[in-house]
Formats: structure tokens, sequence, C-alpha cells
């Protein structure tokens, strides 16, 4: 009987080590006002920046304000963007249709970080699990961002070629 107990008690303990290592879902921040806050006055201007172009041009798809927040030499590291202002209007020129701009990003967002001039937006992304097409799991995107005199000037995200 000692000799079966062992056994049961270290699955047991596996079980519960494995659940307690099980993925949590990401979840989003509803503070946005919270998230653009901070003590420096210039990174908190930039997170506005990227904030409000986040909200007006890729969510609003009103690109004809891309001028106010992109570079005109706008250096893209997505492998499926153009880099360039002009680049990156006529790549989401055919992507985008034209919204009301909310006041708030709509994506679920989770942290927006600054430092110095880069910023970082940080989103719930949902996806199918490939073991599994009927379930789903979430992770996290990153979009960063470097501001130069008051315009992007270059982003980065962890796309792949499509």
């Amino acid at each position: 009987m000692k000799s079966m107990f062992r056994p049961l008690l270290f699955l047991s303990m596996l079980f519960v080590a494995s659940s307690l290592w099980a993925q949590l879902p990401v979840m989003a921040n509803p503070n946005h006002e919270q998230m653009l806050a901070g003590q420096d006055a210039k990174v908190v201007t930039n997170k506005r920046l990227v904030y409000d172009f986040w909200r007006e041009v890729l969510e609003g798809g009103h690109l004809e304000l891309a001028d106010k927040y992109l570079a005109v030499s706008y250096i893209q590291h997505n492998p499926n963007v153009p880099t360039g202002r002009a680049g990156f209007v006529e790549f989401f020129g055919k992507l985008a249709k034209q919204k009301t701009i909310e006041s708030r990003i709509k994506a679920p967002l989770v942290a927006i970080v600054g430092e110095g001039d880069m910023v970082i937006l940080a989103f719930v992304h949902e996806n199918t699990d490939p073991k599994d097409p009927t379930k789903k799991y979430t992770t996290t995107w990153f979009d960063m961002f470097r501001i130069e005199n008051g315009r992007i000037v270059e982003h980065w995200d962890s796309a792949t070629k499509r």
C-alpha cells in the first residue's frame, strides 16, 4: 500500500504543478489615461503622439492625417509594409476604411511604455490553437515606434512575411 501511495502523490503533485504553469490569458488594461501619464513631459508627449496616430490613422482609417504623425522618411521594419510615409499610405490605403475617430484605442491595449524617443504599444492578440482549431488562446503583440522632432520616424513589430 505504501509503495502505491508515492506514485499517486507524485502524479497529484505533477498535475497541480502543471496547472500552475498553464498560460494565463493576456488581459487588456482599461485605464488608457493612466498608461499615457508619466513624469517625463517628452515621454508623455511621445506616448500621446503614438496613441493618437493609432486611433486616428490606423483604427480610424484617416490616412490623410498620416503627414501629421509620420516623417516623410519614415522607416518601416515590418516586412509586409513599404518604408516611407508614401509607402505606408499606399499600403494601408488599400486596406483602410474611414470610420469615426474614437476617443480611445479600440484594440485591447495591455500597456503603453515610453522611454526617451521610443514608445511601445502592447496589445492582446488572440490566435487559434494549432493543436486544436476549435480553441483560442491569447498572446501579446508589440508595436514599437521611434519619435524624432514630433513625428514617428521608425516602426517595428513582430510581423513575419505573408
